[in-house]
């Protein structure tokens, strides 16, 4: 008897707790405030995969994984010998084709000037000469005293003295009047050219230092040096952990509730009870179903929208793929126009 009371006592206080349970989860559920919305998603961070510009063999590589790098800093190094003298080169080509552009502007020299009006006044001396003895043989042709071939002879060799002579004037009046303006312009096409392959010379040259383009960590070290680079390949992949965002979704009827800049308090598990400080840096124009990594049943048929909410990560503990959650708190006189935005990292 005293065992059958005993049971039907204990009987009693499971009914009675459930009761009270029951009361207390539906007090907290009709309680609880509607102006708050829990969303959960994962961080999310960008990756960059780090690769020479050119061809060459990697001489070395200046970080490791893990290794936390800023923006501009020096990665890793390619062998540039090749790409030294490809410039030495193209320095040189240079320099002598200015050389030769100095001497077209500048014109002809005077001693040039002088050598060519000498060389006007040999021709014409030979000429007179050549005349003269021209007259004398055509005289004696004409009184048969020589044969005509010694004629002929000396009508060649006047005309020689004539060509001569006009050319020796001709290259006076070049060498007077200096380069043509085609001539000068062609020169300095050839020198733009030039500059342009050393240009292109020292930017190879560049290239064949790697440099971080943003802040971030290296998450793999794919290459080592002696290895063969190539734009295709890359030598690091890099994570860019700022900014660093929680991908998560929202439904539509919470939609018009969120706009861009509005702050959000973000947990994980792996720091129970630690909040991180957010804002809403993205909300996506499309609606699409619930992806199956969100946890939440109640929204697994549903259309949602994709948003990021951004998130402080000071001591860097957020890593990429870590579940998190996203907790927003609305005003009731409806969303703030001027939301504070990524200053909410620097609040106190």
């Amino acid at each position: 008897m005293n065992k059958k009371k005993i049971r039907n006592g204990i009987l009693f206080l499971l009914l009675a707790g459930l009761i009270a349970g029951g009361g207390y989860r539906l007090r907290q559920r009709e309680n609880s405030p509607i102006d708050a919305l829990k969303l959960y998603g994962n961080v999310d961070i960008r990756q960059t995969r780090l690769a020479f510009y050119d061809t060459g063999r990697i001489k070395r590589l200046l970080v490791q994984e893990g290794d936390a790098v800023e923006p501009g800093q020096l990665v890793a190094e390619m062998d540039s010998v090749r790409y030294e003298m490809a410039v030495k080169e193209a320095e040189g080509n240079v320099n002598a084709q200015k050389h030769v552009l100095a001497r077209m502007r500048a014109g002809s020299r005077p001693q040039d000037i002088k050598t060519a009006r000498e060389r006007v006044n040999a021709a014409e001396a030979v000429l007179q000469v050549t005349q003269v003895s021209y007259e004398r043989i055509k005289k004696l042709v004409k009184g048969n005293y020589v044969p005509q071939q010694q004629l002929d002879d000396a009508t060649a060799k006047l005309k020689t003295a004539k060509a001569d002579l006009n050319a020796a004037e001709e290259g006076l009046m070049l060498a007077v009047i200096g380069p043509r303006k085609e001539d000068i312009a062609a020169a300095e096409a050839r020198l733009k050219g030039y500059q342009a392959t050393l240009a292109l010379a020292r930017q190879k040259l560049t290239d064949t230092k790697l440099y971080a383009p943003s802040a971030g960590v290296i998450q793999d070290r794919i290459m080592e040096p002696g290895d063969m680079a190539s734009p295709t390949t890359p030598v690091f992949i890099m994570a860019l952990d700022k900014p660093m965002w929680v991908r998560t979704y929202v439904p539509e009827p919470s939609l018009g509730k969120i706009i861009p800049g509005m702050k959000a308090e973000i947990t994980t598990d792996s720091f129970p009870g630690k909040i991180y400080k957010g804002w809403i840096g993205y909300i996506s124009p499309t609606a699409e179903f619930t992806p199956k990594n969100v946890e939440t049943p109640e929204l697994r048929t549903r259309l949602v929208y994709q948003i990021r909410a951004y998130v402080c990560n000071p001591n860097n503990e957020l890593r990429l793929g870590m579940p998190a959650t996203v907790a927003l708190r609305f005003d009731p006189s409806g969303p703030d126009k001027n939301p504070p935005g990524s200053s909410v990292c620097r609040d106190d």
